[in-house]
């Protein structure tokens, strides 16, 4: 099969990974011979908006693959950098790692809000610019419903709601709900 990229970056913190993330990994895939999901907000402090580690993240993602596409799929860890020019040269070092001197990448994406100005950050890399998909839903409200104790199941690929299912049985999802139903919303990290 011929594609044209050889990787294609996409950018996002997929907390949790839904379907609107799934349909842009698949395109992806039908456009790129591999994809690097670089996974933000990659430190390691968990709270209400960042529920789950890279580690966990990557799980997840994988876990609604085959084999095959899951061989495809590689992940960088990108933490908060709130410096523009920093985060940009931190994301190139770390695609650069992956791929070759000689390899063609692209970004894909779209623009959701004016939080997706980042897609305009790299213009040495071809942006695959897409239409907003399955009326996508931000995470934001899909977070909130897990918090209250429910699962969007028309949201998510099956992998991922196996996910939320078992993650629901443990200490930090509790610490994490506990959190949020107190109204205290912000950024404080959950051991």
């Amino acid at each position: 099969m011929t594609y044209s990229f050889d990787y294609l970056v996409y950018i996002g913190r997929f907390q949790p990974f839904h379907l609107a993330h799934m349909q842009t990994v698949k395109i992806a895939l039908q456009q790129s011979h591999r994809i690097i999901l670089a996974l933000g907000s990659a430190q390691h402090e968990r709270n209400i908006k960042n529920p789950f580690t890279a580690e966990e993240r990557e799980q997840m993602i994988l876990s609604n693959f085959s084999q095959t596409n899951q061989q495809r799929i590689e992940f960088v860890p990108v933490i908060d950098v709130h410096n523009d020019e920093k985060w940009v040269e931190l994301l190139k070092n770390l695609v650069a790692a992956v791929v070759r001197p000689e390899d063609k990448v692209g970004l894909i994406g779209h623009f959701k809000d004016e939080s997706s100005y980042y897609l305009q950050l790299f213009p040495d890399w071809e942006l695959v610019e897409l239409a907003s998909l399955n009326n996508a839903i931000s995470a934001t409200p899909l977070r909130e419903a897990y918090y209250r104790g429910e699962i969007v199941e028309s949201e998510f690929p099956l992998g991922t709601r196996d996910f939320l299912q078992k993650f629901m049985h443990t200490e930090i999802y509790q610490q994490l709900k506990q959190k949020y139903l107190s109204d205290d919303h912000s950024d404080i990290p959950v051991e």
